[in-house]
Order: C-alpha cells, then structure tokens, then sequence
C-alpha cells in the first residue's frame, strides 16, 4: 500500500454545512446558520416545520458519511493511505473541532473537500472562511501549523457530469416503466436560488454571476451527455420577505407553467445538491410531488449522485488536479475557480460576501 508520505496530502477532510438529527438539535442547529444575520425567531420557527415533520433529522450528514466510505474504498482500492476526516460549519461534528482531532494525530498537509459544487460565497467563500476559522483554533491550541488546502469547484468534471447523467437515465427509465416515451418528458434541472445581488456578487467582477453561469453550464452538459437538447434550468429554495429579488423561475411556478403548456411528464434533476438534505427532501420530494399529485403531472426526481462510486473517484481525483500535479479536466467553458490554502481565497475581491438585511437569507 502507497503510504501517506509518498501521496500530495497525509488526510483528507470533508468539510460541510451540517444538519440535526434529533428533535432537540433543530433550534440550536438553526441559532448557529442565522447567528448575526437578523433573522426573526418567527423566520426560525417556520424553517424548524421542515425539520420536525421528518423528526429533527436531516439526512445529510449520513449523506455525507456514506461519502466517506466511498472515499476509503477508493483510496484503499488505489493503495493509498490517508485518512478522511469530517466536519460540520452548523453542527456536530463541528469542523473546528475536527481540525484540532487531524492536529493531535500528526497531519500536517490536509486536502478540505467542501461539498458544493458551485463559486460564490455561500457555495465557495465562506467555506475558506471555515478553513481560516479551523486554522486560528488550532492557532489558539496547538503551535502546530497545518497546510489546509481546499480543493476546486467540480461543477464541469467529467466524473460529477457522468455521475448526473447516469442519474437521470434512471429517471427515463422509470417513466419507461409507465409507458412514457423520452420525447414526452421534459427535463428540469434545479438549484438553490440566492439574491440577485449575491449572483452579481459571485466571481469577481469579470466574471460575476459566476454561480448561476456554473449551474447552467453544467445542465447544458449532463443534458449534452444525455442527447437532450431542450431542457430547462429553475431554483428552488428561495427565502426572504419578497423585498430581495432571488433567481428565477422558482421550480413550483415553473412545474404550474408547465402544466398550463399540456406537460404531462417532468424529470427533474437536483444538480445543485450533491445529497438529499433537506431542502430537496422538503422542496422537491414533499411540496413539489403535492402539487404534482394535485395538476395531474407525474413528477420523477433524479437521486443526486453524492452516494455513487463515479463521485468518490471525482474527490480523490481532484486533489492531485487541484495541487497542478495532474492537469484538471474541465469539460466547460464557464471558470471553474476555488482552490484555496489556509483560508485565503482565489482574490480578495472574489465572491464577497453579501450585505445582509433581514429575512434575506435562507435558513
């Protein structure tokens, strides 16, 4: 087996945005996202619904357990003997904590994958802002220095573009099943939303609305794999009082519009998330199959593709990509930026984070 010595990085962290898992940990959990942002409690209790009617629990943090064990299989697979760590922004296991965990047991060059795909400061930034959180904890513990390098945005790899597209064959497939031919059913590609003004602000100022431009860029690829030509790109999880402009066409307008136009069939494809968590167990597979059942649409979601082994084999490919040991394979013509060290990110004026106002931001 190749030891930790002779490969780029001695460990591997998975850095993520944390979820409860009990009844018990859904406030808190919520207190720790919204914490400074002005957020009212009545804004809290309304997220809290969400959590509640699956008992408190989020799945993502299984999500991304079963991640790292795809990851081990692949490292071990490949013979290489690093570690994977996992840490949380929100909640337990909080990353902070985790990294004083990777300073007590000698690691000292540590590759951080964030799980998000996209630029922006929600999608990119503020996780270098956890890395340079994790750094100045150790700082304040330890006199141990650590390189944290966290690895490129994906959103145009080969890898994360198959994964997808193998995804939503399945969802064809399942149509099949019913009788229903590919030329009858309309592909729907869906992401978080944000402020208008947060997409103006993410990338720099040569190519903002970096966020949005990635999340198009990737369905105009899974849907060039898939042989697909028309498709449509929407958002989803929108928040806020409707003061602040979000992306749009949110997906249940545009699965009513649909309707209205005599479509029938809709497979939809969470590409903005790599796991089920909450808002697309709550959004997609609770309020839009109500509506769904309620217009006579038949509503299938293609399972997002954190789970499979093409997305492990992408993580551990990436390190090596992102340290310029072996060239990045970029299949678009959108930047794909992120690769920061100890916090620091691509450029000062990158993805700066959003003026915040209240009720403005998702909890």
């Amino acid at each position: 087996m190749e030891s930790a010595a002779s490969f780029p990085v001695d460990a591997l962290l998975v850095l993520s945005f944390g979820g409860p898992e009990k009844p018990e940990d859904v406030r808190p959990f919520l207190e720790n996202v919204t914490r400074g942002r002005g957020i009212p409690d009545s804004r809290l209790d309304e997220v809290a619904v969400h959590y509640h009617h699956f008992d408190g629990y989020s799945p993502l943090n299984d999500c991304n357990r079963e991640i790292i064990a795809n990851v081990e299989a692949v490292l071990k697979r490949r013979g290489i003997a690093i570690p994977v760590y996992f840490g949380n922004r929100n909640w337990k296991p909080f990353a902070t904590d985790v990294a004083l965990e990777i300073a007590d047991a000698g690691h000292r060059k540590v590759a951080v994958f964030a799980t998000s795909a996209w630029g922006g400061y929600s999608g990119c930034r503020q996780y270098s802002e956890d890395i340079a959180q994790m750094v100045e904890h150790i700082g304040n513990h330890t006199d141990v220095d650590i390189d944290f390098i966290k690895l490129r945005q994906f959103f145009d790899h080969p890898e994360f573009i198959s994964a997808n597209a193998h995804a939503i064959r399945d969802a064809y497939a399942r149509f099949a099943e019913h009788g229903v031919d590919k030329e009858d059913i309309r592909l729907v590609f869906t992401a978080h939303s944000i402020p208008l003004v947060a997409d103006e602000r993410s990338g720099v100022e040569s190519d903002g609305t970096l966020y949005s431009r990635q999340v198009s860029e990737s369905a105009r690829l899974i849907a060039e794999e898939l042989g697909v030509t028309d498709f449509d790109v929407v958002w989803q999880s929108a928040s806020g009082d409707g003061s602040i402009p979000w992306l749009e066409p949110d997906i249940l307008d545009h699965a009513e519009a649909l309707h209205k136009q005599g479509i029938r069939n809709i497979v939809v494809a969470a590409i903005g998330f790599i796991s089920d968590h909450m808002e697309v167990v709550w959004d997609l597979d609770h309020e839009l199959q109500d509506l769904a059942q309620a217009s006579g649409l038949m509503i299938i979601r293609a399972a997002t593709v954190g789970h499979t082994s093409e997305f492990a084999e992408m993580i551990v490919d990436l390190i090596p990509e992102s340290l310029g040991l072996t060239p990045s394979r970029h299949t678009g013509n959108v930047p794909s930026k992120g690769c920061t060290y100890n916090g620091a990110p691509c450029r000062v004026d990158c993805c700066q984070p959003p003026v915040r106002r209240p009720h403005s931001a998702s909890a």
